[in-house]
């Protein structure tokens, strides 16, 4: 997704974004602000930039927001650690030489590349967000918080594979391919509110109220309908929704 191009596109469109920003630019993207303000940051802090995106026309000013945690430090710091050590056996032909994000390699000569080192250390902590959301609409805690919440769109296609059981099926046509989607995403968006007026999974709200059905029981010449017995959980779940 972080390409010039489709993020013009999404922007073109009409669209809002909030995409991940590769980490890597971190050091680049933060000297200057370094530089003025000295490299200290609050646990939770975030810095906002603009940073030019694109070439000759299709070049454009992204809002780029860069949130530190001191726990993703320690994390990051950890995994570069692990790096270096590895990446110093194959300099040293410990092991065999593949690719090694930390190593340079000069003739027949493998040795760490130091300066990627230091800019993966300046980096650590740090997760970058590009957006065109205005920042008087959204600031940059807001930022970071609505890109977490991605884990509920993965989420959600997960439950549609499985607690909805929807299935890839082959349609040729326009109109059928939206039919389908619309089918899906219109039962997704059922189970999501069942979800929250119920405050249970979908799965179990599925499980509780399937085994319910009123028959109709034909005897003689008279139908009678039979309604079934509805335990306490199912009556919750159904007084849940009446509520509404």
């Amino acid at each position: 997704m972080l390409s010039a191009a489709n993020l013009n596109a999404l922007e073109d469109a009409g669209l809002s974004f909030i995409v991940g920003s590769r980490t890597s630019k971190a050091p680049k993207e933060l000297e200057e602000h370094f530089v003025l303000r000295g490299n200290f940051i609050s646990d939770d802090g975030d810095v906002e930039l603009t940073h030019p995106m694109g070439q000759g026309r299709d070049r454009r000013e992204r809002r780029v927001v860069w949130h530190y945690k001191w726990e993703r430090a320690k994390r990051d710091r950890r995994t570069l650690n692990l790096q270096i050590e590895r990446a110093q056996r194959v300099a040293d032909k410990a092991e065999p030489l593949k690719k090694q994000r930390l190593d340079k390699v000069s003739g027949q000569t493998v040795a760490l590349d130091e300066n990627l080192i230091e800019r993966a250390r300046q980096a650590a902590g740090y997760k970058g967000y590009v957006t065109n959301i205005a920042p008087d609409i959204m600031d940059g805690h807001a930022v970071v918080e609505a890109y977490h919440d991605l884990w509920k769109v993965e989420q959600s296609f997960r439950m549609a594979k499985s607690d909805l059981k929807a299935r890839p099926i082959f349609h040729r046509t326009r109109d059928a391919i939206e039919a389908h989607l619309t089918v899906v995403f219109a039962a997704l968006a059922v189970s999501r509110h069942l979800q929250d007026v119920t405050g249970m999974s979908i799965k179990k709200v599925v499980t509780t109220l399937r085994p319910l059905h009123t028959v109709t029981v034909a005897i003689g010449d008279h139908d009678v309908l039979v309604e079934p017995t509805i335990p306490d959980t199912a009556r919750e779940i159904i007084d849940a929704i009446n509520a509404q």
